[in-house]
């Protein structure tokens, strides 16, 4: 028994499965800080700048208790829980956030209580691709703040904002300034997109008259730019009739209200432009169809002239053929040699044969020649 005892350690030794080596866990990488999109947030008093909070928290901290001040937070392509938290801090209306969030909106003007919100869309022409380049961009407006929300490189919120700071007696009259300096700063961008769009035109004209085979596929991609500019621009005209209708509800400044009748006669000017720019290709289209038409007219004629003067010359071979065809064919009957033949041995055999082949060849000449094959 102790034999047997003593073997058990043994053979556990042998069978016992080495234990695998204790590694510790790998460690986990901290989740990366979520990186704010706030481009410039400032507070001001007076029109000038006193502070610039470094979050929206710190800027709506500055605006509590203290009338009169303006906060401008800057914000380009936000994440949702930034829009969320913005909403949470000014009381944003939920259906505007929404659809700054989601953002390919068509420009308009809502009012939810004290809070409007603006879309607009700035245009920037591509001379090199002949384009017209589209950003969106999301205005949040209300007492004591303005928040902008850009889903695109244009328009350059930065240079209104050095406007606005440079002109500190219209940045006091509060966010309906920001409003106007962006609407400003929008239809301003669309003049070098009209003088683009004006130059095309000109070559494409230039173009159609010159017979470029090219042309109608530039007109046809053009006319899909001047299109998406005016939906762009188009509802300008609603928005600023929407603002001017609130002046004296709202009790806008007299200044700004001049200044935003001003920005209402460019937009009014630039869509006239712009339909005319639409009538125009329109226009172009139609004389370039009829001068591909009146081309392939010309070439078709001058395919029928040849065909016709190609038939003339088959009658004429066809009728000379046939006339040379008679005597050879009485010469190569009467040449087969055969002993038993008509008139072989006439004496008049032979003359006989020449008059019926020129009897035969002069009367399809006659024929041929009443008949203008000949």
């Amino acid at each position: 028994m102790s034999d047997r005892r003593r073997a058990l350690p043994a053979l556990a030794t042998l069978t016992r499965r080495p234990r695998p080596e204790l590694r510790p866990p790998a460690p986990v990488a901290p989740a990366p800080a979520r990186r704010s999109r706030m481009v410039d947030n400032a507070v001001y008093a007076a029109g000038r700048r006193i502070a610039t909070p470094s979050s929206a928290a710190e800027s709506r901290a500055e605006l509590d208790g203290e009338p009169g001040r303006l906060a401008w937070l800057g914000l380009y392509r936000p994440e949702p829980h930034e829009l969320g938290r913005l909403a949470e801090l000014f009381d944003l209306p939920e259906l505007a956030v929404e659809d700054a969030i989601t953002a390919h909106q068509r420009p308009k003007f809502e009012r939810y209580g004290g809070t409007l919100f603006v879309v607009l869309k700035a245009a920037r022409y591509r001379d090199v691709t002949e384009e017209v380049e589209f950003g969106e961009l999301h205005l949040f407006l209300g007492r004591d703040f303005a928040i902008s929300v850009r889903h695109s490189e244009s328009p350059d919120l930065s240079r209104v904002r050095r406007r606005l700071e440079s002109e500190p007696a219209l940045l006091a009259k509060g966010s309906e300034a920001v409003l106007y300096a962006v609407l400003d700063a929008v239809v301003d961008g669309y003049s070098p997109v009209v003088a683009g769009l004006a130059n095309d035109i000109d070559e494409i004209e230039t173009q159609v008259f010159g017979g470029d085979p090219r042309v109608s596929r530039r007109i046809y991609e053009l006319s899909q730019e001047v299109l998406e500019f005016q939906r762009a621009a188009q509802p300008l005209t609603g928005i600023l009739a929407a603002i001017q209708a609130g002046f004296d509800k709202y009790g806008v400044d007299e200044e700004l209200r001049g200044y935003l009748r001003d920005v209402a006669d460019h937009v009014v000017q630039v869509n006239e432009r712009v339909e005319a720019f639409r009538m125009q290709l329109r226009d172009i289209l139609t004389v370039n169809a009829t001068l591909v038409a009146q081309r392939q007219n010309e070439e078709i004629r001058e395919l029928t002239e040849a065909s016709i003067a190609q038939g003339e010359e088959v009658k004429k071979i066809s009728a000379w053929a046939a006339i040379l065809f008679a005597p050879t064919l009485v010469g190569t009957v009467y040449g087969m040699n055969f002993e038993a033949m008509p008139e072989l041995g006439w004496a008049f055999g032979y003359p006989f044969a020449l008059v019926l082949m020129a009897g035969v060849s002069s009367a399809l000449y006659v024929v041929f020649k009443r008949r203008d094959w000949i």
